[in-house]
């Protein structure tokens, strides 16, 4: 078996040569990752094996949230048209998982004839059944957002007696792993969203601003996502439904409850917007929501740019998952007896895997945090055969060792050189073009986009008021020197590295000196910093002193 794996020192020291990263990650993984899976039952326990269509497929977002939080809507909002199988409304409309992928032809294709495309990265779905593929559909439509990513829409997530008998077993200490069926005909929505959160780019957690309550069901499934914190943002949305003081406290209530769920140091960014195209019914805060909205594309717009690195990581991460696999295995196996009192030491060790745990991470030097869940783990063990476990097999950890220590640091290499070589990859089209140009861009007409249109020069304006100082600087031949400029500019309390960016941006003929208009325009840009905008990276064209514009031949 796996004759493949030799001591060869030399291909250790060299590591392998991949033309891309897509097709790296998928020899690395088959080559020197899987084996190890396969030998210790790793898709048994976590997660199923990966296919091709995992590494060439393209960022996908997941939507989750509780019903009426507007899924459905921030896709249509994204897309700018509707999509098949599509339904909006108050009530828990949307009952089935929704991948809104891009096709040439507009259609719905059911979760059965899914999981068998071997270009679609669903395949391993088809473990969870019936009761799940009746409720997954694929939804294909020409839209140039969804040439660049794919989005999943979610059922709406529910409280009460409902979502358990329809959606997942459970009964007093039964442990279901992913891919056992659940009772009553349902299915196990949080292994569901688990799979996909593996799986996918971004994780988007949606925020009713006007109801705010997080269900037990709802904080059952965020702490389904852990380890997969860096991935997650959360939209608070429908915040133009209140006043600026109750979003305040909305905001505030949100983090709180976030922070009892989401186990994790870093503060996880919050968007605060309205996301569909209705008019705004408190428009007070549109700065604040259009500022959100720009950031929150401009995350989505990388994703793109950044799925080879984001699938490189989550490779990393499943080796480091299965080694520690391996050596639970691999340490049961070892304690069974051969012969008698199997099932009473069974008990034993289950009971007592906390220690081994510890043990494993004292002997490895392993860190706490990359072993799998105490008690999921236990449930799970309760239906295997621990005699027929595999022991330690140090060859094929050494394959996942080699891989971490030389592969991965060429891949990274190669992770650059595509970020490189397409620099401009990002999502385009739908809302993402939206504002892009023209007057309705973020910003525009505000800071140093002030006075574009206009045909006056907009530092005109308080020239007078900046002449009266620039004279009592002492200027030699119309202009001050850089040391008198400076006693004046530091006034702005602005830190030296912001007030040198000015100084660049002001000194137009570089001769280290201001003349007036120069020094009017230091003073404007001076303005604009204080006023809480950012500073141009060069200087537009409309702030250029008429004095020092070029005429056109």
């Amino acid at each position: 078996m796996f004759s493949w794996l030799g001591t060869d020192d030399r291909r250790k020291k060299d590591p392998e040569v991949f033309q891309t990263v897509s097709e790296g990650l998928k020899k690395l993984y088959k080559t020197k990752l899987l084996p190890l899976e396969e030998h210790y039952k790793f898709h048994e326990f976590h997660s199923p094996a990966l296919e091709d269509a995992d590494f060439d497929n393209k960022p996908m977002v997941l939507l989750v949230g509780q019903y009426s939080t507007g899924k459905t809507s921030f896709i249509r909002y994204l897309l700018e048209q509707d999509f098949p199988g599509m339904r909006i409304g108050p009530e828990p409309t949307t009952d089935s998982f929704i991948a809104v992928m891009h096709g040439d032809v507009e259609g719905l294709v059911p979760g059965n004839a899914l999981v068998v495309d071997p270009k679609k990265p669903f395949r391993k779905l088809n473990a969870f059944g019936n009761a799940f593929l009746n409720r997954f559909v694929c939804a294909q439509l020409p839209n140039p957002v969804l040439e660049s990513i794919s989005v999943i829409d979610t059922p709406g997530i529910l409280s009460g007696e409902k979502q358990r008998i329809s959606r997942v077993a459970t009964e007093e200490g039964a442990g279901y792993s992913w891919l056992h069926r659940c009772p009553y005909g349902g299915y196990d929505f949080a292994a569901v969203l688990e799979w996909f959160a593996e799986r996918v780019d971004r994780i988007i957690l949606l925020f009713d601003a006007h109801k705010l309550d997080i269900s037990d069901e709802f904080s059952e499934v965020i702490k389904a996502l852990k380890n997969h914190e860096d991935k997650i943002r959360v939209v608070l949305n429908k915040a133009d439904q209140i006043e600026t003081q109750q979003l305040m406290r909305v905001y505030g209530a949100l983090m709180w409850s976030l922070g009892k769920i989401v186990n994790t140091p870093e503060v996880i960014r919050v968007y605060i917007g309205s996301f569909w195209s209705h008019p705004l019914l408190i428009p007070d805060n549109r700065k604040l929501f259009e500022a959100e909205e720009q950031d929150l594309f401009k995350d989505i717009q990388s994703l793109p740019r950044n799925a080879a690195l984001r699938k490189l990581n989550d490779l990393i991460k499943r080796a480091r998952l299965a080694k520690v696999h391996a050596y639970i295995i691999s340490s049961l196996k070892k304690e069974m007896p051969s012969v008698f009192g199997k099932d009473n030491k069974k008990k034993e060790l289950i009971g007592s895997l906390g220690e081994i745990y510890s043990r494993i991470e004292r002997e490895h030097q392993i860190s706490p945090g990359d072993f799998p869940n105490l008690k999921k783990m236990q449930d799970q063990l309760q239906s295997h055969d621990l005699n027929k476990f595999q022991p330690l097999k140090t060859k094929l950890l050494d394959m996942v060792d080699d891989m971490l220590a030389h592969d991965i640091a060429q891949l990274m290499v190669l992770v650059r050189q595509e970020e490189t070589q397409r620099p401009n990859q990002s999502v385009k089209g739908g809302a993402f073009d939206g504002t892009l140009n023209g007057p309705f861009g973020h910003g525009y007409g505000e800071g140093a986009g002030e006075g574009i249109d206009e045909a006056e020069w907009v530092v005109a304006r308080d020239k007078p008021a900046y002449d009266e100082i620039f004279y009592t600087l002492s200027p030699v031949n119309g202009k001050v020197t850089g040391a008198n400029a400076k006693r004046e500019m530091v006034k702005s309390k602005l830190p030296n590295t912001v007030l040198g960016k000015i100084w660049k941006l002001a000194d137009i003929d570089k001769d280290g000196m201001l003349d007036d208009e120069e020094f009017a325009l230091a003073n404007h840009l001076i303005k604009v910093k204080l006023e809480g905008h950012e500073l141009p990276a060069d200087l537009p064209s409309h702030l250029v002193p008429p004095s020092k514009r070029k005429i056109p031949e």
